[in-house]
């Protein structure tokens, strides 16, 4: 009964594939692919925090530092940190760090917005160690949320590489 499981899942896997490649699927890094248009050609707004400068490096990591700038990306990050756990002697011992990107994608010679967005996500840090390694957690937290903030940014202009592209 098990063979015949892994049977049906094997063909189910491979009629899926079949549909996906008739219906035209390419895909986004690949020959011809969309996201070509924003290979090495987006260049972001100049960092001027780690959490910007986080940023900017998972953005040039995933699309190649501008050669060819094409684009502009102007950004604003907005972060705030609550509370989330008390132990008790009345002492935070979790924090949340919730971070808001609002983007803006133009052509580098023209003014006219071609995609905008806003994409929010949270990360939380511990607080139970000594003060130098809450500092820490607190750095790598700040990391994590604009590597989430990138990813999502780029996945928007992925998304939309298509109309870039016309």
């Amino acid at each position: 009964m098990w063979s015949s499981e892994r049977h049906i899942r094997r063909l189910t896997l491979a009629g899926l594939l079949a549909l996906v490649a008739a219906c035209g699927f390419t895909p986004v890094y690949g020959p011809g692919g969309e996201a070509s248009v924003l290979r090495n050609a987006v260049r972001a707004t100049e960092p001027d925090t780690d959490l910007t400068f986080a940023f900017v490096r998972e953005l040039e990591e995933r699309l190649g530092r501008p050669s060819e700038t094409r684009y502009d990306l102007d950004y604003v990050i907005a972060t705030s940190e609550e509370g989330l756990a008390i132990d008790g002697s009345n002492n935070i011992t979790r924090f949340s760090v919730s971070g808001t990107i609002d983007w803006t994608l133009t052509p580098s010679d023209g003014e006219t917005v071609l995609l905008r967005g806003q994409e929010t996500t949270f990360v939380s840090y511990s607080a139970t160690g000594s003060t130098i390694s809450t500092l820490e957690s607190e750095r790598d937290a700040q990391r994590r949320l604009a590597t989430i903030l990138a990813d999502r940014v780029i996945t928007r202009l992925l998304a939309d590489a298509a109309t870039l592209a016309r």
